[in-house]
């Protein structure tokens, strides 16, 4: 958070006033406490907040008052948590808590298959990654790191493929499609999205990604629909420069909602030999 100008001082009271309304609309009840009689005010005491969300008192009390503390994505996943926010909620609040915008919210975690991963990392130079029911990136080979940059350094929240093509600069360097692109994949998204209706980490994910990429709102908004997995994709990587690959997209049986992403050296474009290179390096 900025602390030396007005927008700083203006966030750190939005969020005092944010805090201080929602706690003031949760009953007791509502988060599984005793109501405990009549209260001099409505909602929630400021020590039961921070002891559902295990945060000191003293810290929270701070938050309520607009002071200038330093509290960590996790506090305030925390607090958003512990007050039962909506998705819109949760965004607001780490918006005015940190001054950015967060990541999606972490999915379960999803199961691989043994011998899924190991063919995905006996593939040498044709990346390959394994995505889950909410496009996270579950599985990938070393090929799919250096074309694509080591998903396994990304934050929990963050490893997702359309949360990286959308909020991601390099991504938009890297695909030179990124428009048309980008478009069929908020389609498959939105194909999907029906199979997920309710389903809170799904719906978060759109949230965060319609409060992140105008492209994205605008993309969603059309309410498109797709379902293909193969193609050509042409890529403008950093270092290796133009990589031309053939593209298709399977679903395990045993998981069918979980994709594996297969990129395969299209012959004549001396994609292999620039790919055996990097992998080299």
């Amino acid at each position: 958070m900025a602390a030396g100008d007005g927008t700083g001082v203006r966030r750190r009271a939005e969020l005092a006033d944010f805090l201080r309304r929602r706690r003031a609309a949760i009953k007791p009840q509502d988060v599984g406490l005793p109501d405990g009689g009549r209260r001099r005010t409505p909602g929630l005491r400021r020590e039961e907040v921070a002891a559902l969300a295990g945060v000191g008192t003293t810290w929270y009390t701070w938050l309520e008052q607009g002071r200038d503390v330093r509290a960590s994505t996790e506090v305030f996943e925390a607090l958003a948590r512990a007050m039962r926010l909506t998705p819109a909620e949760r965004i607001h609040l780490i918006l005015l808590g940190r001054g950015e915008e967060p990541p999606p919210c972490e999915q379960p975690v999803e199961r691989v298959s043994p011998t899924v991963r190991r063919m995905i990392e006996s593939l040498g130079p044709s990346p390959a990654y394994l995505l889950g029911s909410r496009w996270d990136y579950l599985a990938w080979n070393r090929a799919a790191r250096v074309v694509f940059g080591d998903f396994g350094a990304l934050p929990r929240g963050a490893r997702n493929h359309i949360w990286q093509t959308f909020t991601n600069p390099a991504w938009r360097e890297l695909l030179t499609d990124w428009e048309p692109a980008s478009r069929r994949l908020v389609a498959k998204l939105r194909a999907d999205s029906a199979r997920h209706l309710g389903d809170p980490t799904f719906e978060q994910l759109i949230e965060s990604l319609r409060s992140a990429s105008p492209e994205f709102c605008k993309a969603w908004k059309r309410h498109e629909v797709d379902r293909s997995g193969v193609g050509r994709k042409l890529l403008n990587h950093p270092i290796g420069g133009r990589l031309v690959f053939e593209h298709a997209v399977f679903n395990p049986t045993e998981w069918p909602e979980q994709r594996l992403v297969l990129y395969t050296p299209t012959p004549g474009e001396a994609t292999a030999e620039k790919m055996a290179a990097l992998m080299a390096a």
